[in-house]
């Protein structure tokens, strides 16, 4: 598996891991710019951008790019973060034309019509609906928001009705202008590709797009006083969300907060799940994750849980972090590293996976990092680090709480903080 980057004259990043038993390909383009980026004016715009991107172009009206697509046996798709956007193909090698050409199109020479407007604004308050009719989405939100009250990164990706109601076409224009420009945006593909070939390709199709107009990011400060956002609803459970903040700095780092997540709450033989489901019978749904920012990120835990056993799950969430900042046995760590390695190795058989994967590292880390780099940092993790890393996510901050159900009778953050206390 060969991994190279390649940037053109114009700041265009090109990068490319070939798997040489692979008979597909994935090929996108990334750009740095999601919901955080938005103007009070813009919630919800960058996702509503990745939509209208699929609606015409020049060449091409919306049922065009997608019959041209699957009439190859291809399969197109994005998705908005909150830091970045990426557009998308899977396709035969022998259609990388296509899927080059469909890429440049959508990204330079969208027409973003009035019409399709109107009917995507309607398709995405749906969604909107969608997200709030469902709790265990509705409580990841309002962690956000909780996280990182009144900045940027704590809206919802999806805006809100009145502010999907707002946008226009001169509105997604000057997102566009201010954002999609070569220095901010990463070509990305894995699988049966040559890199060389690649790149000719894309500067003869976007070797000319100049730079974005103004893509400055707001620092996002952590809810210092502990954020919490409870609303309550008529439901069978209570959905809840704690956190605390979480700033990684080098890969060592990042491992040990992934081995953390892995034994403390990531999967049937967990601490979460052996404690709080499968010895108390608390929950269905538990489980740990960290996310990651450009500039901090959090470690948080999830859970479903009638309301009258809230405070307990809480309790014996915090004593379980509280006993890993103390020690890890032997035989967690060498499971979690265990754990690790096969995922890493596994997601090596997808070319979806690669590439995204290459993508993110580069968007997230500035470099590409190989299997060899990145199995040799597995192996550095020890028992001494988990803990370690646990104790600095508990003297961090004061965690923060979202909770999505049938009572506002939830632990305080205070009392989440002192239980978590050594």
């Amino acid at each position: 598996m060969t991994t190279r980057v390649s940037e053109l004259a114009n700041g265009l990043k090109v990068a490319t891991r070939s798997m040489p038993h692979a008979t597909t390909l994935s090929v996108g383009i990334w750009v740095n710019a999601g919901a955080r980026d938005e103007g009070d004016h813009e919630q919800g715009i960058a996702h509503m951008l990745e939509h209208m991107a699929f609606k015409g172009t020049k060449r091409r009206d919306a049922q065009a790019i997608a019959t041209e697509v699957e009439n190859v046996g291809g399969f197109m798709n994005a998705h908005t973060s909150r830091e970045e956007t990426a557009y998308y193909l899977r396709l035969l090698p022998e259609h990388i034309d296509l899927g080059v050409d469909i890429l440049a199109d959508i990204l330079t020479e969208s027409t973003l019509p009035e019409l399709e407007i109107e009917r995507e604004r309607g398709v995405i308050i749906q969604e909107i609906g969608q997200s709030l009719d469902t709790p265990d989405d509705l409580v990841f939100d309002l962690f956000s928001a909780a996280c990182y009250d009144g900045h940027t990164l704590g809206r919802p990706i999806l805006g809100t009705v009145d502010s999907v109601s707002a946008f226009g076409q001169q509105d997604l224009e000057a997102f566009l202008r201010r954002y999609y420009g070569a220095g901010q945006m990463l070509v990305c593909a894995a699988g049966s590709i040559d890199h060389d070939d690649l790149v000719q390709r894309i500067d003869a199709r976007l070797g000319h797009i100049g730079n974005a107009t103004s893509a400055v990011r707001r620092a996002a400060p952590w809810a210092g006083g502990g954020g919490r956002k409870l609303v309550k609803r008529d439901l069978e459970q209570s959905h809840i969300v704690f956190g605390l903040p979480a700033k990684i700095d080098t890969m060592a780092e990042r491992f040990s907060l992934m081995a953390l997540s892995t034994l403390y709450g990531g999967g049937m033989s967990s601490r979460l799940f052996q404690q709080v489901r499968e010895k108390r019978g608390l929950c269905y749904s538990i489980f740990s994750f960290s996310s990651l920012h450009s500039d901090g990120g959090s470690f948080s835990v999830y859970a479903g849980t009638s309301a009258n056993q809230v405070d307990e799950m809480l309790a014996v969430c915090a004593d379980e972090l509280a006993s890993v900042a103390d020690g890890v046995h032997a035989d967690e760590v060498a499971r979690a590293k265990a754990q690790i390695r096969a995922n890493l190795l596994m997601s090596r058989e997808s070319v979806s996976g690669c590439g995204d994967s290459l993508a993110r590292q580069i968007m997230l880390f500035g470099r590409p990092q190989s299997d060899v780099e990145l199995l040799a940092a597995i192996d550095k993790i020890d028992g001494q680090k988990i803990a370690a890393m646990a104790a600095s996510l508990i003297g961090g901050g004061l965690p923060v709480m979202a909770c999505v159900g049938p009572s506002l009778a939830v632990m305080s953050n205070e009392g989440l903080a002192a239980r978590l206390a050594p």
